[in-house]
C-alpha cells in the first residue's frame, strides 16, 4: 500500500468519524476532494455550502453548483457581508480573519438549521506554512480540516482528484478578490469589481493562473511564465480593456505569478522603468 492510498484510507476514517457535516466548499481544488470523499463516506449527511460575497470571483459560484450537482450532493449558497464590516474593508494584515468569522458564523447557522453536525473545510498541510489569519476564525467555530488531520499536501491533493476523475485536479489556486489589493489599502466594491473584471478577461483570452494585483490607477498583471506571450500577443486588446475599467497604467510582471506579492513596493519602480509593460 502506498502513502498516498494510506492517506486517503485516513481520509476517509476520519471523515467518516463525524454524524455528518457541512462542507466549506469553494469549488477549488481541495475542497471538491473533502466533499467528494465525504459524499463516499456519508451519503446524504453531507451537504456543500458556498458563500456568495463581492469577494467571490465570477464564475466560481457557477462552477461550485456544477461540481455539486456532478458529486451528487445538495448544495447551499449563502450570503455574506464581509464587505459592510469596516474591520474588513480596512485591509489591514488580519483582514481573512473577519472575512473567515462571518463566513463560518453563518455557515455554522445554516448547517444548524439544516441538521448538520460538522464543519469540514478544505485546508491542507502546505496551507499551514502560510501566515492565514482565517484559520484563528477556524479554530474558534470548531471546523474540521481533514485534509490537515490526514496530512495531504497540496500535490497529493490534486493527485487524488486527478484519480477520481475530479475535474478540478489542474484547476488554478484561487483567493478572495480583496487579496489583490495592497494592505493597508481600503477595500472599495469598485476595486473588487475592477479586479474582478479584469480577471475574467484575462482568462478569457485563454490565460491560466492570473492575479490582478491593483495598486491604484495601476493594474499589474501577474500570469505563469508560460502565458507571458500569450498576454504580450493580446497587449492592445489587454491594455485597451483594462484602461476601460479605471487602470491607467497596465503593467505585466516580468517574475510572473507568485501568492503574497500584492503588497511589494517594487511596483512604482518596475512601472516607472516600464520594464514589462503590457
Amino acid at each position: 500500500m502506498t502513502s498516498l492510498e494510506t492517506k486517503l484510507n485516513d481520509l476517509r476514517e476520519r471523515i467518516k468519524g463525524v454524524a455528518s457535516c457541512a462542507v466549506a466548499f469553494s469549488g477549488g481544488v481541495d475542497s471538491t476532494l473533502v466533499l467528494k470523499i465525504a459524499h463516499e463516506a456519508l451519503g446524504d449527511r453531507v451537504i456543500a455550502v458556498t458563500a456568495l460575497s463581492e469577494s467571490l470571483p465570477g464564475g466560481e459560484l457557477e462552477e461550485a453548483e456544477n461540481l455539486a450537482r456532478t458529486i451528487g450532493v445538495e448544495h447551499l449558497v449563502i450570503r455574506t457581508f464581509e464587505t459592510r464590516d469596516r474591520n474588513y474593508l480596512t485591509n489591514a494584515a488580519n483582514r481573512c480573519y473577519f472575512c473567515k468569522t462571518e463566513m463560518y458564523a453563518r455557515i455554522g447557522a445554516a448547517a444548524r438549521n439544516q441538521g448538520f453536525d460538522a464543519i469540514l473545510d478544505g485546508l491542507n498541510v502546505d496551507d499551514l506554512n502560510d501566515r492565514r489569519p482565517g484559520r484563528a476564525a477556524a479554530i474558534e467555530y470548531g471546523v474540521i480540516s481533514p485534509l490537515v488531520e490526514a496530512k495531504l499536501t497540496k500535490i497529493e491533493v490534486r493527485e487524488l482528484s486527478r484519480q477520481f476523475g475530479l475535474p478540478t485536479w489542474d484547476k488554478p489556486a484561487l483567493a478572495c478578490l480583496s487579496s489583490r489589493i495592497p494592505h493597508g489599502t481600503p477595500i472599495t466594491l469598485q476595486a473588487l469589481s475592477q479586479v474582478d473584471r479584469a480577471e475574467v478577461f484575462l482568462r478569457k483570452l485563454g490565460v491560466g493562473q492570473v492575479r490582478i494585483r491593483h495598486h491604484g490607477e495601476t493594474a499589474r498583471i501577474e500570469v505563469e511564465p508560460r502565458d507571458f506571450s500569450l498576454v504580450r500577443s493580446h497587449e492592445s486588446e489587454i491594455t485597451s480593456r483594462l484602461n476601460a475599467l479605471g487602470f491607467r497604467d497596465v503593467v505585466l510582471d516580468p517574475e510572473g505569478y507568485r501568492t503574497g506579492s500584492v503588497s511589494e513596493a517594487r511596483l512604482s519602480g518596475r512601472a516607472s522603468r516600464k520594464t514589462s509593460p503590457c
